[in-house]
């Protein structure tokens, strides 16, 4: 949540996009955590399940976001080329 908040303040697209991926690697590396507890048995398995499937929807969220933010920006440049 706190860097998704410095990537809403981003002070141009490539800022927003850099910060965006910042956010994904979080995102990933929650993942891999959840991963962790999941295989030592910590836990509430159906909360950790629940968990992961969030997570994978966030991540898909920021990944179209990225993807967005990169058209937008390419479009852009090409507008500005024509």
């Amino acid at each position: 949540a706190l860097n998704y908040g410095e990537a809403q303040m981003a002070e141009s697209r490539r800022d927003f996009i850099h910060k965006m991926k910042v956010c994904l690697k979080e995102l990933k590396e929650s993942g891999i955590s959840l991963e962790i507890i999941s295989r030592k048995a910590y836990g509430n398995p159906e909360k950790v399940k629940t968990l992961k499937k969030e997570l994978d929807e966030l991540i898909s969220i920021f990944v179209k976001n990225v993807q967005t933010a990169r058209k937008t920006s390419t479009s852009k440049i090409n507008n500005i080329h024509s």
